[in-house]
């Protein structure tokens, strides 16, 4: 541990322990129980969850074999129905409230995109270990806040992308690293549209249940409307990303994970919005990444598709949604559950002995890391790299022009116009400072 973080966190539970915690102490540190030292497997952690329905109900009986102490959701509806699964939790409609419980070890935040950032940095400078739903968060630098913190406090963090748990990923990436196709310089990935338009209006109430200003959290503020509400939000620039946010971190962290890359260096993004709807995010899209070179291995061309648009033969696969390896000797088809190769005549490739041992489940990886302080397979260092990537695409698209990308300093290269899509504006009263 860094010394440091481990003074900090040993002066504020003797602090407490004491009842001599103040004021001073600060609204950022005082509710820090989370784990230093390895724990026994048995022994319970507390929980706090961030969005109680939909993904949130998914995320919540994945962890319920752990203690349970808080729920928060906007929706009082949603969040009674979770009440009664467990009674004993407090509940919030506000998750900075949530946040100043003081005997939490891990929250699990399944807000909309657009409200993630604030309760995983808030939680991480607390001290706490967190899971978090893909693409982390609204903006690249909302991401990076996040990975910076995670790393600074050594916690134990995981990204919502459950398939990286199944057995058919860890075969391919096997084959893959196994160099079954030899050299690979290219991929395709590809996903249907998943589109639902909606309407701008003028003036609306909320349901009498939903606490709406909370709901837009750093948000614009925008007049209530169905269409942009629930799981509708994934279609607009002020809540999500599109398609591609939804989905690209599922598809992506394949190649991500089998081809070890990290960091872009080019982006380039095309699309078009072919639906009746005041949304604008593109039902059909084209993102062409490449990646440097890593150590032997070739630099990449990585090219994403949404809705009906395809590489050249994608049919002939009959996959909706699909990533596609092409290496120098054949080509890997891979989706959630199923894989098949295509090797050049006359090769052929024994099946490699799995070295990737089966996942005791995306959930469970986390909470037992949180007691033992061991790693996670999709912790944000290596899924905060895949969702700077992913939500890449989104900035080109928006910019209207191609870039070479600067990780290092968050820079769109010669793309003045990328700067506000990189990182955006907050709503009054709102910010990651905490």
């Amino acid at each position: 541990m860094n010394p440091e973080i481990v003074s900090r966190r040993e002066f504020i539970r003797k602090a407490l322990a004491a009842g001599t915690a103040t004021a001073a102490v600060g609204s950022l540190t005082s509710p820090l129980l989370a784990f230093d030292e390895p724990r026994s497997a048995n022994e319970k952690l507390n929980i706090g969850c961030i969005g109680v329905a939909a993904q949130g109900a998914y995320n919540l009986g994945n962890v319920a074999h752990e203690n349970i102490v808080a729920l928060c959701d906007v929706d009082s509806e949603r969040l009674a129905a979770a009440a009664t699964q467990f009674p004993m939790a407090k509940t919030y409609s506000d998750y900075r409230k949530l946040l100043e419980q003081k005997d939490l070890h891990a929250v699990v935040v399944a807000t909309p995109d657009h409200s993630h950032a604030i309760p995983v940095v808030w939680a991480l400078e607390r001290g706490l270990d967190v899971y978090c739903e893909k693409p982390l968060a609204h903006s690249v630098y909302e991401v990076r806040r996040m990975r910076e913190s995670a790393a600074r406090h050594k916690a134990v963090t995981q990204m919502g992308t459950q398939i990286h748990a199944e057995d058919n990923y860890r075969r391919v990436v096997e084959l893959v690293q196994a160099g079954a196709l030899g050299k690979i310089e290219r991929v395709h990935v590809w996903q249907g549209n998943t589109i639902r338009p909606g309407v701008r209006v003028a003036e609306a109430a909320p349901p009498a249940h939903v606490d709406y200003d909370l709901w837009l959290g750093p948000a614009p503020a925008r007049p209530f409307h169905e269409s942009h509400f629930h799981f509708n939000w994934r279609f607009w620039w002020d809540f999500g990303g599109g398609t591609l946010a939804d989905m690209g971190c599922h598809y992506m962290d394949l190649p991500f994970w089998a081809l070890d890359l990290r960091n872009c260096e080019h982006v380039a993004a095309k699309g078009e919005k072919t639906y009746e709807g005041d949304n604008d995010v593109p039902d059909q899209m084209q993102v062409d990444y490449r990646f440097p070179a890593r150590g032997d291995s070739p630099a990449v061309q990585l090219t994403w598709y949404h809705g009906t648009w395809r590489p050249p033969g994608a049919e002939e696969y009959g996959l909706g949604a699909a990533v596609l390896f092409e290496g120098e000797n054949g080509r890997l088809l891979a989706d959630y559950g199923t894989h098949k190769l295509f090797l050049d005549e006359g090769l052929s490739v024994e099946t490699p002995e799995p070295t990737i041992p089966t996942s005791i489940g995306h959930h469970r990886e986390w909470t037992e890391a949180c007691k033992s302080r061991g790693p996670t397979t999709c912790n944000f260092d290596y899924s905060g790299a895949l969702a700077e990537t992913v939500l890449l695409g989104n900035v080109s698209y928006r910019a209207r022009q191609a870039f070479a990308w600067d990780a290092d300093n968050l820079l769109a290269v010669d793309c003045s116009a990328a700067a506000e899509f990189i990182r955006r504006d907050y709503r009054d009263g709102w910010t990651l400072e905490g």
